[in-house]
């Protein structure tokens, strides 16, 4: 199946041009796989974005951010709360300009980088999502975390589908016994899958990673993964996006391409 590179990293463009280019490259590869591109949560990763940057995409509409730093999603989600409730507050300025933020804006973060589990509580009132539940003793730790105040959290199982020792993430073989372990937490709901294709400059390199990761997912949901809930799969970044919505992706994480920073790490 063909398709376009993942996105533009040219710093001449607009913040607003190269949103709107994602989205634009989100709609192709998603009518590509049979989908439309309200099907496909774009989360815009914040890691190297500056704040006016994150305030923009906001006024903007975008309601889906992430972060893969604890301190960091910390400081952002503070800052987009403080925002919010400055229009709550003082509706005046909300002036009715194109773009203003308004006083009943939603904003959802998503965790997206390795979890460490002395950080875990830190977490766990922030995000709407975690997709980086890469071990059981992580999975235990927010259990234990969440069960003191009854409450839930929306999760993904991260599979390290390549294999390679530098990433993190469940392996491919010890995943179904991962998933029933997590599904008998009552505190957490497992939601899907999450992966990262290894790097490469050419994104048809990571079309063989994300259909291994589709079919996994198929299968787990085949099975009765998630009792209904398990459809979610948080595949592909600024470089291989696309492919990974024509793959079956349904949540992408894209921040250089947005933010016109080098790609690194989880985004």
């Amino acid at each position: 199946m063909a398709t376009t590179a993942g996105g533009s990293h040219t710093t001449g463009q607009t913040l607003e041009s190269r949103y709107r280019a994602v989205r634009d490259r989100i709609g192709e590869a998603a009518s590509r796989s049979g989908r439309s591109a309200k099907d496909i949560v774009l989360v815009a990763v914040t890691k190297n974005a500056e704040p006016e940057d994150i305030r923009r995409l906001m006024e903007l509409g975008h309601e889906d951010f992430g972060e893969n730093r604890v301190q960091q999603l910390g400081q952002r989600a503070a800052m987009a709360d403080e925002w919010l409730e400055r229009v709550r507050v003082l509706p005046e300025t909300a002036d009715g300009r194109e773009g203003a933020l308004r006083a009943d804006q939603l904003v959802r973060w998503h965790m997206i980088g390795h979890l460490q589990r002395n950080k875990a509580r830190k977490v766990v009132d922030l995000v709407r999502l975690v997709h980086s539940v890469d071990s059981l003793r992580l999975a235990e730790e927010l259990q234990t975390l969440l069960r003191k105040s009854d409450r839930r959290l929306d999760v993904l199982l991260q599979v390290n589908i390549s294999g390679e020792e530098s990433k993190h993430g469940c392996l491919t073989p010890a995943v179904p016994a991962m998933v029933e372990q997590i599904e008998s937490m009552y505190s957490l709901r497992l939601r899907g899958l999450m992966t990262m294709a290894p790097y490469s400059d050419n994104p048809e390199d990571a079309r063989p990673h994300f259909q291994r990761c589709r079919e996994l997912f198929e299968e787990l949901r085949r099975d009765g993964a998630g009792d209904g809930a398990f459809n979610l799969l948080s595949m592909g970044m600024s470089g291989d996006y696309a492919v990974a919505v024509e793959e079956g992706a349904n949540i992408v994480r894209v921040g250089s391409a947005i933010f016109a920073n080098r790609d690194s790490g989880s985004e």
